[in-house]
Parts: C-alpha cells; sequence; structure tokens
C-alpha cells in the first residue's frame, strides 16, 4: 500500500503544479510574490509609456511594474530623459501636464512652463528652471510615491553613464560644434577625437548627478532657496545670463483648466466623449484642438486639419485671445486652389475672405509647396507652364469628359476621367 502511494503521489502533485504554474495569481496566493516597489509587483497590463528616448520609457515601466501609478511613471521618465536626451528635456527647462485621476469630474492642467529671469543689462536672457517645481506639483496631487525615490534611476544614469541613443545623436551632430567651444559641455558631449559622442557610446555626467544626489538628500527646495540656489545663481552670472535667487524664489507651477471639447460622438448611449488639452499659453494645446475638430467633421482631410491647427496657432500668437473663441471660428479651410498666384506667408497684403496671410491656411500650405491640389483639399497647386494655376471643383460636361478619353477607348464606352490629366508637350 505505501510503495503504491509512493508511486501515486508524484503525479498527483504533477497534476496539480501544471495549472498552478499558468496561473500567477494562483502562484502568488500560495507561494507569495514580489513586495509592492520590486519590478514584477504588478500583473498583467500595467498601462502605456511613450517617450522620446527608450531609456526614459523603460525606466517609466519600471515603474508601473512596482506598483506606481502614472503620475510616478511620468516623472521618473521627464527626469531620466534630463539624463538620457538632455537636448530635449532637462533640469532647465519646463512643461504641462494632463492628468486625470479618478473620482474627479474633469481633468487638471498642471503648468510650468518657463518664466523669463528679471535680469537687466544682458543681451543673453535666461529662463527661470521650472521642471522639479512641476514635478514635485504632480507628485503633490496625484502621485504615491517621493521625488526622493524616483530620482534614483537618473542619479544613477547620470553617474555611471548611459549609452548615447539614435535622438541624442543626431541633436549632438547638429550642435557640436558650438558643444566643443564650452568647456563644461566638451567634458560631457564631446569624444576622445574632439567631435560630438556618437550613437552608442557611453555619456558621462558626474556633475549631473552630484545635482541629482544633493536634490535627493536636501529636497527640491533647495533649488530654489537652498545652498543649490546659491550655486545657480553664481554660475548664471559668470555666464552672462544671471537668475537671481529672488526669481527662483517666486517660481510656482499653476493648476489649470484645460480646453475640453466634444470628441467622437458614441452611438451606445447617445452622449458625447470628451477629450481634454493643454490651455493657452501653451498653444500647443490650441492647435491640437483645432485640428481634432477638423477631423470629427472630415476625418480624411489630413492636410486641412494641419492648415487648421496652424492657421489657429498663428492668430493666437498674432493678436492674442481666449480658446474658446478661438475654437469656435477656426478659419476655414480652402475647397478650392485659386485661379491667381497664391501670395507668400510674409507678404503685408490681406488675403481674400481672411483678415491677414499669417493666419490663412491657404497661404501655409502655399507657402510649403506640394502636387497638383485635388478639390477639397488644400495642397498647392503644381507649376503648370511656367504659372502655379489649377480649375475649381466643378462637375463635368459630358462634352468635355469625353475630351480626355484614352484613344485607345474612344470606339467603345468612355468613361470620363475627372480631374483631367495635365496636357502632353507638343513634338
Amino acid at each position: 500500500m505505501r510503495s503504491m502511494i509512493a508511486r501515486v503521489l508524484p503525479a498527483v502533485l504533477l497534476a496539480l503544479a501544471l495549472p498552478l504554474a499558468g496561473c500567477k495569481q494562483t502562484q502568488r496566493f500560495f507561494f507569495g510574490g514580489p513586495p509592492p516597489g520590486t519590478p514584477g509587483y504588478v500583473i498583467g497590463f500595467l498601462g502605456a509609456v511613450i517617450a522620446d528616448e527608450p531609456r526614459a520609457a523603460l525606466e517609466a515601466r519600471e515603474v508601473l511594474s512596482e506598483g506606481g501609478n502614472a503620475a510616478d511613471a511620468a516623472t521618473t521618465m521627464a527626469l531620466t530623459l534630463a539624463v538620457t536626451l538632455p537636448s530635449r528635456a532637462g533640469l532647465g527647462g519646463g512643461g504641462a501636464c494632463l492628468a486625470y485621476f479618478p473620482p474627479a469630474k474633469t481633468p487638471e492642467a498642471i503648468m510650468f512652463l518657463p518664466q523669463p529671469a528679471e535680469s537687466a543689462g544682458t543681451d543673453r536672457p535666461a529662463a527661470v528652471p521650472m521642471l522639479l517645481r512641476g514635478l514635485l506639483t504632480l507628485q503633490a496631487r496625484h502621485g504615491t510615491r517621493t521625488i526622493a525615490n524616483l530620482i534614483q534611476p537618473a542619479e544613477g544614469l547620470a553617474r555611471f553613464g548611459v549609452p548615447v541613443s539614435t535622438a541624442l545623436a543626431r541633436d549632438l551632430k547638429v550642435v557640436g560644434q558650438a558643444l566643443t567651444l564650452d568647456p563644461g559641455a566638451a567634458r560631457a558631449f564631446a569624444s576622445i577625437t574632439g567631435g560630438p559622442l556618437t550613437e552608442g557610446t557611453t555619456l558621462m555626467q558626474p556633475d549631473l548627478g552630484t545635482t541629482f544626489a544633493e536634490i535627493r538628500i536636501n529636497g527640491v527646495n533647495d533649488l530654489y532657496g537652498g545652498a543649490l540656489a546659491e550655486r545657480l545663481e553664481r554660475a548664471s552670472a559668470n555666464a552672462g545670463s544671471p537668475i537671481t535667487a529672488a526669481d527662483l524664489a517666486k517660481a510656482r507651477a499653476g493648476v489649470a483648466t484645460p480646453i475640453i471639447i466634444p470628441g467622437w460622438p458614441r452611438d451606445h448611449d447617445g452622449g458625447d466623449e470628451e477629450i481634454a488639452f493643454l490651455p493657452l499659453p501653451a498653444d500647443g494645446g490650441l492647435a491640437a484642438a483645432a485640428a481634432f475638430q477638423a477631423f470629427v467633421h472630415n476625418a480624411q482631410d489630413v492636410s486641412g486639419a494641419k492648415a487648421i491647427a496652424l492657421a489657429v496657432a498663428a492668430r493666437y500668437r498674432h493678436a492674442g485671445g481666449d480658446a474658446k473663441t478661438l475654437l469656435s471660428t477656426p478659419p476655414a479651410a480652402p475647397r478650392a486652389c485659386r485661379r491667381s498666384r497664391p501670395r507668400p506667408v510674409s507678404s503685408p497684403s490681406t488675403a481674400r475672405g481672411v483678415r491677414s496671410p499669417a493666419m490663412s491656411p491657404w497661404a501655409i500650405c502655399s507657402a510649403s509647396g506640394g502636387s497638383r491640389a485635388a478639390p477639397g483639399s488644400c495642397s498647392p497647386p503644381r507649376p503648370r507652364r511656367g504659372r502655379r494655376r489649377c480649375s475649381p471643383p466643378r462637375s463635368p460636361s459630358p462634352r468635355r469628359a469625353s475630351a480626355f478619353v484614352p484613344r485607345s477607348r474612344r470606339r467603345g464606352r468612355k468613361v470620363p476621367r475627372w480631374p483631367p490629366p495635365p496636357p502632353l508637350p507638343r513634338r
């Protein structure tokens, strides 16, 4: 009997272990799992992270895997980008953030755009660093972890080095000559041969790692009213772009109401989705809202939506205004090409039907160049016989359409072709 049980027991245990191996929830119930704050704590779908640099996206994904929320991941990604892609993000910059965390009924926008320093008598004005102020506000309102905990990955990458990504190598190639003229920038971004760092080489930033360590130990306010603020004040004065202690002390991030517009209609309950965009003065949110409105009315007209977005942003920069007024009366995309030669964007004259050429989507399209415009599109016409001209959209008559039927098909059924192809050159 004992020998039979000894033979059957391993098979029974194996049969129980096979289904348990495919169920992580059951495994954790019986055997436990990683504690919170450890990668792998969250099982299943973690969320989505999008960044301009791959290492920053990976670090933000690790935060989600450890049990952090979207605010924690966004803070980690921004701090990592300051190390891995300093050409587009850094401690001296700023930004804006849209956040929505239920049970709140509406989202909110955290605005920490760069503010000009009140420095007089200089030809190189500087902006007050606002990134850490904005991230601190985001964490205080929605985060679950502290800045000191989220800053550790960026500190390690700056201190021990990180491979140069494709995006950073491309940016360094553009400004490589100017970086080598500055001794401090050359120590970090110049290679042994004297040129900028190339893709795959190691980027070491020990000074930035030391700054991150001071912020982690002393807090974010050290940059705006402590020893780190004094160092920044002296260094900016020596560089010719002074930032005073008073400028740093007045730096504050704000919370604003975003631009909310109706989205795609929902069929199952008869209501409408609501889409939120960054409010002014971040005109990128205004342009995105204008483009989305154009897509709702015509999802196929990509060039028209782009032209309207650029025109709305240009109108705001030219004359100002509030988002509701600018979006309620956006400039209409042109439905047909003009017979006259399009005027350049820089011309001071007034385009027909629009206040100024700089605010005209047709002027913006005509200045970019392109192929022959189809009816209802915003692409400028291509030159024909030395002139920029195209025909307005109209229904073709049978007599006119028959003139453009291929010669090989004239004896059979005549199929209208519209718009007509360009005429062949005479021999």
